[in-house]
């Protein structure tokens, strides 16, 4: 078992920690809380750079080593990080549980190192028809960032 966790951190409060897990070659699991965000949906991705020198802005794309558009998470066209939306309720908090074939913790194209980012808004999961919709899912700013490390 490969165990990984992100801290996030944002603007205005916005915390959170996300666990990662995977058995073998199998799926990985990715369990978390995320508090201090507004209710309703926001994109949640893995983003390529787990560089946060310059806040959120420096993570990059989305993670997308297949080279593929933007979609939701069950779709067999999408970039490997696009993990669809966190839902978050009327409290500021989110639970979340994805259970996930594209973001493996290791061989060529792990997660670990790279970073997982909060979007302000929904992801319209590459079918929203708005310019941003086939490479981000329009899912807004980044109000929440944190690097993936391997987990003792």
């Amino acid at each position: 078992m490969v165990k990984a966790v992100v801290v996030l951190k944002g603007a205005d409060g916005v915390s959170g920690s996300v666990f990662f897990s995977q058995e073998g070659d199998g799926h990985t699991t990715v369990e978390g809380t995320l508090q201090g965000l507004k209710p309703g949906l926001h994109g949640f991705h893995v983003h390529a750079l787990g560089d946060t020198t310059n806040g959120c802005m420096s993570t990059g794309p989305h993670f997308n080593p297949g080279g593929k558009e933007h979609g939701a998470p069950g779709d067999e066209i999408r970039h490997a990080g696009d993990l669809g939306n966190i839902e978050v309720g009327d409290d500021g908090t989110a639970k979340l549980t994805i259970i996930d074939g594209q973001i493996p913790l290791t061989g060529p194209n792990s997660i670990v190192g790279r970073a997982v980012v909060v979007h302000a808004d929904p992801d319209d999961l590459g079918k929203g028809g708005h310019e941003l919709s086939k490479t981000t899912g329009n899912a807004g700013g980044r109000i929440a960032c944190g690097v993936i490390g391997l987990q003792g």
